[in-house]
């Protein structure tokens, strides 16, 4: 019988993706067949999955780890935050509708057997199940119809490993307060703890195990240090952000305004690889560089509404002045929607603005539609001798003058458009700068060297060194027989023996 096990924080950005996307590729680099799965995700960060549906991008990259297709089973409930208090729902990879807070938490008892469905068919073909929570079980005011945290795991009786983040601070009282305030039923599914993100002597740290462990009679299954290969793999959430926020003063300058609904802000990530470049996430209340030789316009959840505060934040101003000068810009995915005349939503798709004025930077016009598109896609650059490989997850269909100058062909097919002098061009093509021969045909015609490599070889090296730190300082033994899978590794260790 195929076993889980499930990991849950004590808060959000506690670690848990990186942590079971390492565990993945540690159990697989064992030998064993490993399935990632979160029930329920809160992310505008999304990928395609093989089967033509959308999942978080933290379970592609959790099965990216497990050298294995990304499946819809693998995160069956997606929201994508659209307003303030509302999100589209996904439901196995299809769009469901749209729910605000309080409408979702009526809602979501409802999806729970899709849930165990999904959960059973990542089951029957795995020799483990690796899943990870959402928030923190401690919200105990979310616990009814919960299928994020302890209603999935006492409905599919998974045990529970609880994941306590030491960087931020208070992991002892966050872990013994979590301890304190879960029902009894829920509490006896947690079998032990985690301390993530730790600096420095871990030996000076060993009171604050024991304290734990007091409080909780929780045995502590390792304390992993921080990782710095942890800021080669993709971000779920925009709280990370932070961590691209760091020019080397060294490279061109290539400017990102961080929009309210920013999406698939990954798509960055190769560029901010670049020692040549300086990557500058440009705040609300802050301009646009003027020395910047690229701008970029990425993903957006809503882009009427981002498009508003674009023009708030004098945004537009700035941009159409970098043109001016000569400067480029490239528009991905909603980025590409705001670079043109204007974006129509006459069926209220993203709210109640039914049209707003684009930028104006490319002769192009977007209507929001009902379908959405969903594939993963292999192209060629119209623009550089270059091969492309990424997925498009957009609604909306971009036509125009400047459709006939398309960016990409995908399958002899025109994607976005280039203005008349080259100088701004859009593409529904999110991974684009993953290639490592067009980022650097891109960043050499901006008097740019790159490294040259493919972003998804430095993702799966990222792994592979994360996987040995999970076996040098987790009990990942321990861990299995929590699971109910025999260890496969010729030592034969008791649960949680020596990890702490």
């Amino acid at each position: 019988m195929t076993r889980a096990i499930m990991f849950q924080g004590t808060g959000s950005d506690v670690g848990k993706t990186v942590l079971v996307a390492g565990l993945c590729r540690a159990l697989t680099n064992r030998g064993l067949s490993v399935r990632p799965f979160k029930p329920q995700n809160m992310s505008n960060n999304a990928a395609v999955a093989e089967d033509g549906g959308e999942i978080g991008r933290a379970q592609w990259l959790q099965a990216f780890a497990c050298r294995t297709a990304p499946s819809v089973h693998m995160n069956p409930v997606l929201l994508k935050p659209q307003t303030q208090t509302g999100s589209q729902v996904v439901l196995r990879g299809k769009m469901y509708g749209l729910a605000k807070g309080r409408d979702y938490q009526r809602l979501k008892g409802e999806f729970l057997p899709a849930v165990m469905e999904s959960f059973e068919a990542l089951s029957q073909e795995a020799d483990i199940v690796l899943v990870e929570g959402a928030g923190s079980p401690a919200e105990i005011n979310l616990r009814a119809g919960d299928i994020a945290n302890m209603g999935f795991a006492t409905a599919a009786n998974v045990p529970v490993v609880m994941v306590g983040d030491i960087d931020r601070g208070g992991v002892i009282a966050s872990l013994a307060g979590t301890h304190a305030i879960l029902p009894a039923r829920d509490r006896e599914m947690i079998k032990g703890y985690i301390i993530n993100k730790f600096r420095g002597d871990a030996e000076l740290f060993k009171d604050g195990l024991t304290a734990i462990t007091g409080f909780t009679s929780w045995p502590c299954a390792g304390v992993l240090p921080w990782l710095e290969e942890v800021a080669r793999l993709p971000a779920e959430d925009s709280v990370t952000l932070q961590r691209l926020v760091a020019p080397r003063g060294k490279g061109i300058v290539v400017a990102v305004p961080v929009l309210d609904r920013i999406a698939n802000f990954d798509d960055l990530d190769p560029l901010s690889s670049e020692e040549t470049v300086d990557l500058v996430m440009v705040r609300p209340g802050d301009r646009i560089p003027a020395e910047a030789a690229l701008v970029v316009l990425p993903g957006s959840k809503s882009t009427i509404a981002d498009l508003a505060r674009f023009e708030e934040n004098g945004w537009s101003e700035d941009l159409h002045a970098h043109v001016g000068r000569g400067g480029m810009v490239i528009g991905i995915c909603g980025g590409f929607q705001m670079l043109g005349r204007s974006v129509r939503d006459p069926m209220g798709i993203e709210g109640d603005t039914p049209c707003a004025q684009g930028l104006g930077l490319l002769d192009v016009e977007t209507q929001m539609a009902a379908e959405k598109r969903t594939e993963n896609v292999i192209g060629s650059s119209a623009i550089y001798d270059a091969e492309v490989r990424g997925y498009e997850i957009h609604l909306g269909v971009t036509t125009g003058p400047d459709c006939a100058r398309p960016a990409t062909l995908i399958a002899g097919a025109p994607d976005g458009a280039v203005s008349q002098n080259g100088c701004v061009w859009g593409t529904y093509l999110h991974g684009i700068f993953d290639n490592g021969a067009f980022r650097s045909a891109l960043l050499a015609s901006l008097g740019a060297v790159s490294h040259g490599k493919d972003h998804r070889n430095a993702v799966d090296a990222a792994l592979d060194a994360i996987a040995t730190h999970m076996e040098h300082h987790l009990d990942v033994d321990g861990l299995l027989r929590i699971s109910g899978q025999s260890s496969v590794s010729s030592q034969d260790k008791s649960p949680m023996s020596n990890s702490c």
